[in-house]
């Protein structure tokens, strides 16, 4: 796993001062470690009877999206506010400075379909703890919420339900 780490770059600063980014871009340029990283996580779901894969908007989209194919699942999107057309469910959450928003279509998902959500960096946590109520709200079982990253020291997955969290790889 060290040769996953060691290719995600840190950007200092950004997005704001003090902060230091788990760029995963490099990981998903380099064909060989994007496909060894979906590989890995595909892995542990085999057999889980997965319906659908929700990504979340943006990294989550590519990670999810390759999740679903490998699985054989179906793909959902959950977006900020105004980018989905018909129909969707918003859910607001908290911020260390301020709200934000996240929408998924009223239609994705059934009641009892099994769930993965998928995203690139698990930190906070506030973000998914909000994916975790949508997909509740529309009936949906979660099978578990999985990272390519895990920022530990910001102890993100105690807002997530037990025993429902994985991550590739943990900074």
């Amino acid at each position: 796993m060290e040769d996953l780490k060691n290719i995600i770059r840190d950007i200092p600063d950004f997005p704001k001062k003090g902060i230091i980014f788990k760029d995963i871009t490099t990981l998903l340029a380099d064909a060989m470690s994007y496909q060894r990283m979906v590989d890995l996580i595909s892995h542990r779901y085999v057999g889980k009877k997965i319906d659908k894969v929700v990504g979340v908007e943006a990294r989550g989209f590519v990670i999810g999206a390759a999740l679903a194919y490998k699985l054989g699942a179906g793909v959902v999107l959950v977006r900020k506010p105004g980018k989905l057309p018909g129909e969707t469910y918003k859910r607001s959450y908290d911020l260390e400075y301020g709200t934000d928003s996240l929408e998924i279509h009223t239609d994705a998902i059934k009641k009892g379909e099994r769930v993965l959500i998928a995203d690139d960096l698990l930190a906070t946590g506030g973000t998914i703890s909000a994916v975790v109520e949508m997909v509740r709200a529309l009936g949906g079982e979660i099978v578990e919420c999985c990272f390519l990253a895990e920022l530990s020291f910001l102890d993100g997955r105690k807002r997530l339900p037990d025993d429902k969290v994985f991550s590739l790889l943990t900074f």
